[in-house]
């Protein structure tokens, strides 16, 4: 190669490693969200308990922060050089 094309390089701010960490976080939110939905009553009439779950009340939101948290830290990892 040429020195004009090596200075022509595009260097991103962040590696392969970090798309990859970062797709692992929003599958983590995604995960919580669907965790969350549901628990409506068929008949409107009639109140549905499951509403308010361990998983929907609890768990989903817990999995939705870490997954945020998940992504933070992904962008901050430095790459390797």
């Amino acid at each position: 190669m040429s020195t004009s094309q090596e200075n022509n390089k595009i260097e991103f701010a962040l590696d392969k490693n970090n798309f990859i960490l970062m797709g692992i976080g929003l599958a983590i939110i995604i995960l919580g969200f669907i965790l969350m939905s549901g628990g409506k009553s068929d008949d409107p009439a009639v109140f549905n308990e499951e509403m308010f779950s361990f998983t929907r009340i609890t768990l989903a939101p817990l999995l939705v922060f870490a997954g945020f948290v998940f992504e933070i830290y992904a962008i901050m990892k430095k790459p390797k050089e």
